[in-house]
């Protein structure tokens, strides 16, 4: 891949947040494949070859009256990724007890030490629906129970699952940068209870889970949670974010019909996180 050409676009945003956030997870829907934060707003690329001239047609940030955002873009070769994300990766702690760094990061004295390499995947925790996956993790028991993590990207949450005592766990993601990098970070890590696979709700078939973790975007959700239901055993648990607030309804009636009961309710700015459980 070292010869793949890319389109980089940088934004200049005014006010940062919660634009950036918003922007990130919009561009990610188009198919940029990776972001780097800057101190004026935020650079996105995409491979050339998924370039399209419209590519922003659909990106509504930019229509928005809340915001300022304004934008370049040019052609880059050979972009080094791991030194992109040395300069502007930093380290975070979610509730004092969980920390997800670089390896070039020193270890914190937290009860979770995570580290991740990130290259292009999405998932370093600091985006609102990683952040808030954690912190549901966290909150409950995941001892011997069997995990599935949907659009795993870096592991991150398959790994921190692993590290609160989960037994058997499948980290699945239909990108194949999230898979290689995912294997990358479970192997990391020192975790032996993750399998990762590249593809899609087809590899549920057939499969059950205690728990199931799923941070895409609504759109996904929507058409993937009548699987996520069928696969889950009684009383299990499903997690779901990657969608905004106003999305609750649409997320919580499908859910419904296939007798999942919301039971908590995490938001971090407009991006929320759900937990349900099978009747």
């Amino acid at each position: 891949m070292s010869n793949t050409i890319y389109i980089g676009y940088d934004f200049t945003v005014t006010p940062l947040q919660p634009a950036v956030e918003i922007l990130i997870a919009e561009l990610g829907y188009a198919g940029f494949e990776s972001f780097v934060e800057t101190e004026t707003g935020v650079t996105a690329y995409i491979q050339k070859d998924e370039w399209r001239s419209d590519i922003l047609e659909d990106i509504q940030i930019l229509d928005s009256d809340e915001f300022e955002i304004t934008f370049e873009f040019n052609e880059i070769e050979q972009v080094n990724w791991n030194a992109e994300w040395e300069r502007n990766f930093n380290p975070i702690i979610v509730d004092d007890i969980c920390a997800v760094r670089a390896p070039f990061h020193e270890k914190f004295d937290t009860q979770y030490d995570i580290i991740i390499e990130p290259k292009m995947s999405f998932g370093t925790g600091h985006h609102e629906t990683t952040h808030m996956m954690i912190q549901h993790i966290l909150k409950n028991d995941f001892t011997d129970k069997t995990v599935l993590d949907m659009g795993c990207g870096t592991g991150v949450l398959a790994i921190l699952a692993e590290m609160k005592g989960a037994k058997k766990l499948e980290a699945i993601d239909i990108d194949n940068w999230c898979y290689l990098n995912s294997v990358e970070n479970v192997e990391r890590n020192n975790c032996h209870q993750i399998t990762v696979y590249e593809g899609d709700v087809a590899l549920l078939k057939d499969k059950t889970y205690d728990i199931i973790i799923a941070n895409i975007n609504r759109n996904i959700l929507l058409q993937d949670i009548p699987e996520y239901a069928t696969c889950l055993n009684a009383k299990g648990l499903l997690f779901l974010s990657g969608f905004y607030f106003d999305d609750i309804p649409a997320i919580e009636e499908l859910c419904n019909k296939m007798n999942l009961k919301r039971v908590d309710t995490l938001q971090r700015n407009d991006w929320v996180a759900l937990k349900f459980q099978k009747e």
